[in-house]
């Protein structure tokens, strides 16, 4: 009987291979040469094959002169023998994370090939049990390939759950941009950013949370899958929960605004002419609307958005949420504005402005700024001249500086909020640790006092209070220190602020980004202004 299919290599066209015949005079071994470079017939591949097939007796030195001749020749290599006819074979490899679990089949040796059932059973002996490819088990039994690693079953990975969110009937994030006409002004007057509400309107609502698909291994276990948690509505002021806890609805009618992560209703207040002394200064809860001017030396505090159709002079106006002066200000060096949310201005001149969002506007003159996200200067003029300007993400202005090489400065990239909060954090740290000092002063002389028995009521009294006051303020710098440690890194964070300039910026001008700064000695031109690195860089323009 002739045995060809231990040429393990028979179906690599160059290179040699080897058969054995099983006769009734002996087991005879014919090798075939190999072709060009290909791989000649190793002895003990053949001494390998032969042990497993359990051949006694064989002749090793006549193998050896069969491999180094490989002339074709019929040569006896043992006495005659039944042939052990060896099956292929099925080991299994389970993953450790027991997600995957893969085959390899060993080829027959005289023997029977592997069939669908002995596959399916070579993978119940190992436990495997889910996600068995169909489609790879009927192929490798079809087309058999040995001696491979064959992924034959996979395991599902659990899908988390989403959570729960909330879900708005009004716009949380209008696009204040003021229109730019055809001749290139912009129109602050239009700006229709004021979204009116009536008493009982559903404000938002919640969407429920998804839960998980658990997934599960190849041996069967289930992995359990964290499910969504749910939202919680925003409740600002003058807002109420339905009975069925999934709903906002409005207490008054008014505008609604979503300041701070909350949904509020602010009533309006209405000033049909200036504020001056006939009106005094304005204070109130919700939103403030002023159809005049606002005179020098007055105030305005609003809880919500304030509107102002004139012009704002050397006064101050702070607001929890946006302030709109749809002409302009021109503080004389007296002019406050505050916000909570964005600032948006025909022009500002001599003038103190912070904004936690955005600020808009045509043109800011000498000025003391500091915005936490991004100042745009549009319009016709788009002017950013002299003062100091603090801005958390980006300029964006048409001109910066002045040709008279005006002192103009720049800081971008950290948001100016968070430095204050940083030297005000370092401030309080070290007063209070002063108070800690004298209440450690104060319960020494009272203990030296209470060895000597002579502590008397009034004197114990003050030692309980300077050890609470002692506990407490060590508790407050603990707390203090882990807020500055937060911040911290943060301020060490790589700084990604830009500064955009549409036409120029005039030499006189300081940019900061981060710790960076540059700066301008020459006129620049349709450019951005970034960091890279330890070094601040001009690039081309970056409308992006």
């Amino acid at each position: 009987m002739m045995d060809n299919t231990g040429g393990s290599s028979s179906n690599k066209l160059n290179e040699g291979f080897y058969e054995l015949e099983y006769r009734e005079n002996g087991i005879y071994l014919i090798v075939h040469p190999s072709i060009g470079r290909g791989k000649r017939v190793e002895s003990r591949d053949i001494v390998d094959r032969l042990t497993r097939k359990k051949v006694k007796n064989f002749k090793k030195e006549i193998i050896d002169l069969a491999c180094q001749k490989a002339d074709r020749m019929p040569l006896c290599i043992a006495e005659p023998q039944e042939e052990v006819k060896i099956d292929a074979q099925v080991s299994v490899t389970v993953s450790a994370d027991k997600m995957k679990a893969a085959i390899v089949i060993s080829p027959p040796d005289g023997g029977r090939a592997v069939n669908i059932q002995d596959v399916i059973e070579a993978l119940n002996k190992n436990g495997v049990c889910y996600g068995i490819n169909k489609t790879n088990l009927e192929n490798v039994i079809k087309y058999p390939v040995y001696d491979e690693t064959i992924v034959m079953a996979e395991g599902t990975m659990p899908i988390n759950g989403q959570s729960g969110k909330v879900h708005f009937y009004f716009d949380t994030n209008k696009d204040r941009k003021p229109t730019i006409l055809e001749d290139g002004r912009v129109d602050f007057r239009d700006l229709n950013i004021i979204e009116s509400v009536e008493h009982g309107k559903v404000l938002c609502s919640l969407i429920p949370p998804l839960a998980g698909v658990a997934g599960k291994t190849v041996v069967g276990t289930d992995i359990p899958a964290l499910d969504g948690k749910p939202a919680k509505l925003p409740r600002g002021r003058n807002v109420e929960i339905t009975e069925d806890e999934q709903s906002l609805i409005a207490l008054i009618d008014g505008q609604v605004n979503y300041i701070d992560g909350k949904v509020n209703v602010f009533s309006n207040y209405e000033i049909p002419a200036d504020v001056d002394n006939s009106t005094g200064n304005v204070n109130f809860i919700g939103n403030v609307i002023v159809r005049g001017n606002v005179l020098s030396g007055f105030t305005i505090e609003a809880g919500g958005t304030v509107e102002v159709w004139g012009v704002v002079e050397g006064a101050t106006i702070i607001a929890g949420g946006d302030i709109i002066l749809r002409r302009g200000m021109q503080g004389i060096g007296k002019g406050v504005l505050i916000s909570g949310g964005d600032i948006i201005a025909k022009y500002i001149e001599n003038s103190t402005i912070e904004a936690k969002g955005e600020i808009k506007s045509e043109a800011i003159m000498h000025s003391n700024i500091k915005c936490g996200n991004k100042l745009e200067l549009s319009g016709k003029k788009g002017l950013l001249i002299g003062g100091v300007c603090k801005v958390g993400k980006e300029i964006i202005a048409k001109v910066i500086g002045s040709y008279m090489a005006t002192v103009t400065e720049i800081e971008v990239g950290v948001d100016p909020s968070l430095k204050e909060r940083y030297k005000q954090i370092r401030d309080e740290i070290v007063s209070i640790e002063e108070d800690v000092k004298k209440a450690d002063q104060a319960i020494t002389i009272l203990k030296k006092i209470e060895a000597t028995g002579n502590l008397t009521p009034e004197k114990q009294e003050i030692m309980a209070k300077s050890v609470r006051t002692k506990v407490y303020f060590s508790n407050k710098i603990n707390e203090l220190k882990q807020e500055i440690a937060i911040i911290e890194q943060r301020l060490q964070e790589e700084a990604h602020g830009k500064v955009r300039a549409h036409n120029f910026i005039y030499p006189g001008t300081r940019i900061s980004i981060g710790t960076c700064m540059m700066y301008v000695k020459e006129n620049l031109q349709y450019c951005t202004i970034y960091r890279d690195g330890a070094d601040v860089k001009v690039g081309p323009i970056d409308k992006a």
